[in-house]
């Protein structure tokens, strides 16, 4: 199976990392705070292991589970230990009360402007919510971005997750994906809930 590494320890990626230990794969976990990574990978279990922060991740596939705002700090203090990676930008540039986003561009595009070339960032799992996520039933999972490769690699995880990868395009479609963050987060509070998640009904 695949060996994944995911740089934070909150809600996501304790959702992310227990649904992939559920699914056989192997987690290695970055953090800041090495005595809350550690808290987490105890959590998770499985084998998760604490690599230190800023040196090269163990996984093909970094998953950057910050808000936003620490997102290009994250990919830049790690810099070219980045290098061939593939980045998966899960984050979304809300507002102080998530009515709308604060980047002219996308999180994901903030990313790839600091992330070495030979990384291939990947806009994915921004429209899910981690507590849905955490529940580990099927759900569609949009993605964006420029490497077919890395689409078709971050695709293949996802699919052994339970969740259907669906490629909306480019990373040029990655406002798209966080604007569709601002439509889960609008219908959740209004009326709809937080239990919900987006899909796309395939005929």
């Amino acid at each position: 199976m695949t060996t994944i590494s995911i740089i934070g320890s909150g809600n996501m990626a304790t959702a992310i990392g227990t649904r992939a230990v559920n699914h056989g794969h192997t987690v290695e976990l970055l953090g800041r705070n090495a005595t809350k990574a550690r808290a987490l990978a105890d959590q998770i279990g499985n084998g998760t292991t604490v690599g230190t922060y800023g040196d090269v991740p163990k996984g093909e596939i970094v998953i950057v589970a910050v808000l936003y705002d620490g997102v290009v700090d994250a990919v830049s203090t790690y810099g070219d230990a980045l290098a061939g990676k593939i980045l998966v930008d899960i984050s979304n540039p809300f507002n102080a009360d998530a009515s709308g986003l604060v980047t002219p561009t996308s999180a994901a595009h903030e990313m790839a402007a600091v992330a070495p070339d030979s990384a291939h960032v990947v806009k994915a799992l921004n429209t899910i919510f981690g507590h849905v996520l955490a529940k580990g039933t099927p759900l569609d999972a949009f993605i964006a971005g420029d490497s077919a490769e890395a689409k078709a690699t971050l695709g293949a995880f996802l699919d052994s997750l339970e969740l259907r990868p669906l490629d909306a395009g480019g990373l040029q479609a990655a406002p798209l994906l966080e604007q569709a963050g601002l439509l889960l987060m609008g219908l959740a509070r209004n009326g709809a809930g937080f239990e919900l998640a987006l899909g796309a009904q395939v005929h």
